[in-house]
């Protein structure tokens, strides 16, 4: 099992620099029912029932408020190493932000593992957000625990796939940090266990449609697009091109409006 676990590991990381269509097709027999169906575009199930780390049971939907985007990942607490790589490398992530998880968006962890306890999510909780060194940050990053039926049903509509192995009593899974909206539709996977924060800060300006983000960002958006062969955002050549149109009008706009105004000398043909 452990060398399954060393390939599913190597698999992941290698997402973080190659194509992470490419990962998902070259998965080992031993795990092909496992991987990430892009969903992008659809609605995670936000009437369906988990319970928090604290033993609250509650609908998914009290974490996405219409305001603020979501980082969703499926996780769970005995995980021997692929949830523990994905985690810390989220929580690195997040910490070169200047954002703050509950502020300008959420995080919620969701186990895949039905027999985990509130106070096994509780301690897992206890570890990331004290590693993730903001104080006021534990409301912003929630740690869930559910029925077989409820993770089915986020599983499903997030397209994650993953495999139970009696055996060892283990769950064989990929990993991926999956950028919802504030109305629970899924904008964006970020697949593997390293996540460059600018990648991060621009996948979440998108998913709030501009409701957080700073003028830069918003320009990078708009000419920049999000590259899934090698998990950033690039250059959009067509975008630069009519960016670069719209300046020249608005310069030249701007030049003759100082020659006619500014320097009261007419503009002659």
């Amino acid at each position: 099992m452990r060398h399954l676990l060393v390939i599913v590991v190597a698999s992941v990381v290698m997402a973080s620099s190659t194509a992470s269509a490419q990962m998902l097709r070259n998965t080992p027999l031993g795990i092909k029912d496992v991987g990430i169906d892009d969903r992008s575009g659809g609605s995670l199930p936000l009437d369906v029932e988990f319970t928090t780390s604290s033993g609250q049971q509650v609908r998914l939907s009290r974490f996405f408020d219409g305001e603020r985007p979501v980082i969703l990942t499926f996780n769970y607490a005995s995980c021997p190493l692929l949830c523990k790589l994905q985690l810390n490398g989220l929580v690195d992530s997040l910490r070169e932000l200047e954002w703050t998880a509950g502020q300008e968006f959420r995080v919620v962890s969701i186990s895949i593992d039905p027999l985990e306890t509130t106070q096994q999510a509780a301690i897992s909780k206890q570890n990331h957000v004290q590693a993730y060194g903001r104080s006021d940050s534990a409301d912003g990053w929630a740690f869930l625990t559910g029925s077989p039926k409820s993770i089915a049903a986020a599983t499903d509509a997030a397209g994650f796939r993953y495999k139970f192995l009696p055996k060892h009593r283990e769950f064989s899974h990929t990993a991926a940090a999956i950028v919802c909206m504030p109305d629970g539709m899924i904008s964006r996977y970020l697949y593997g266990v390293q996540f460059e924060p600018d990648t991060v800060r621009l996948s979440l300006t998108e998913a709030s449609a501009g409701k957080i983000g700073s003028p830069l960002d918003q320009l990078l958006l708009f000419c920049f697009r999000y590259d899934s062969s090698t998990g950033k955002y690039a250059p959009a050549a067509w975008k630069l091109m009519r960016f670069s149109a719209i300046a020249t009008v608005l310069v030249l706009g701007a030049f003759v409006f100082h020659y006619r105004f500014a320097s009261g000398k007419p503009v002659t043909q």
